[in-house]
């Protein structure tokens, strides 16, 4: 996802010489060719978080679309008073791609760990906040901050996740229909899709499945159209449970007394101690292929029962 994200404004950044792009120490590798190209426009501004978000609001009010890479701990955590107040409360067009998502860095612990990010950035008014689950919708999420004239943040894993989406898109501005089915729906975002799309094979009835690249504004109004006949909404997410996309969900579906069932995938609100690897880690907390296709049958079958 991570290519995909700076190829696509490598690209754009050949026909506008107003790009700027900022590392904080950190995309050896991805981030050559940009260097190579565009020397004048990228800065790596080292181990000083908090000084390369104030930069690159300077720049933004000098006139340049700028994008800050890092991990997500060193790209929102760690500066987010300089998020809040240099970038949000001045809603400059500064693009912060945070890499890393969920448990993407397993083992290497907390530090680097990514689970309460959403629930963070979703505390900061102006800031638009999308999770692409593939390189296809990763692809659009840049192309969507290009234009974009409001801070916006990306959370991207880094391990080369498998396609989802076959025949592409045309925007990630709203939810985007997988597959189609009925009585359950599938609600998920980032690279826990691939856990989605694996469970979806191997499930005898057809959940419809959807992936919400934007979660912040998310489209209620296009989402709740596009669930007619659904009784059960399963929100799977590498995240913690609380604080993200379920409580998105479950807020929207209180606050309107809509008539939906609500289970909530994601990972407990907790340290986590535990050391395994990314696959490990989805396994421990119950947001694997296995988990979710038993989520879904007992989705099924109860709502089978009940009628």
């Amino acid at each position: 996802m991570r290519n995909s994200v700076i190829k696509t404004i490598m690209n754009y950044s050949k026909r506008n010489n107003k790009i700027f792009f900022i590392t904080g120490d950190a995309g050896y590798g991805v981030l050559d060719k940009y260097k190579e190209n565009f020397p004048d426009r990228f800065l790596n501004l080292g181990v000083a978080e908090q000084n390369m978000i104030s930069f690159a609001s300077g720049l933004s009010l000098a006139g340049y679309k700028v994008f800050v890479y890092n991990i997500i701990p060193f790209v929102l955590y760690r500066c987010y008073e300089q998020v809040r107040n240099d970038i949000c409360y001045q809603d400059l067009p500064v693009t912060l791609i945070g890499v890393g998502s969920g448990i993407t860095y397993a083992p290497q612990g907390a530090t680097h760990y990514s689970v309460e990010d959403i629930a963070l950035a979703r505390t900061l008014p102006n800031l638009i906040i999308l999770s692409p689950s593939d390189s296809v919708e990763a692809e659009k999420c840049a192309e969507f901050s290009l234009r974009c004239k409001s801070p916006v943040y990306i959370r991207i894993a880094k391990s080369g996740e498998p396609i989802i989406h076959k025949q592409g898109i045309k925007s990630i501005s709203e939810p985007i229909i997988v597959n189609e089915g009925s009585e359950v729906g599938i609600l998920f975002h980032g690279s826990i899709g691939s856990e989605v799309i694996s469970a979806l094979k191997c499930l005898k009835r057809t959940p419809k499945v959807i992936s919400l690249p934007m979660l912040q504004p998310l489209n209620f109004d296009f989402l709740l159209s596009n669930l007619e006949g659904i009784h059960t909404l399963i929100t799977v997410e590498e995240h913690f449970i609380e604080g993200g996309l379920g409580s998105i969900i479950e807020g929207w579906v209180v606050k309107n007394m809509l008539n939906f069932r609500v289970k909530k995938l994601g990972i407990k609100n907790e340290f986590i101690h535990a050391i395994n690897n990314p696959a490990g880690m989805r396994n421990l907390y119950g947001i694997s292929c296995n988990k979710i296709i038993r989520t879904v049958e007992k989705a099924f079958l109860n709502f089978t029962f009940k009628k």
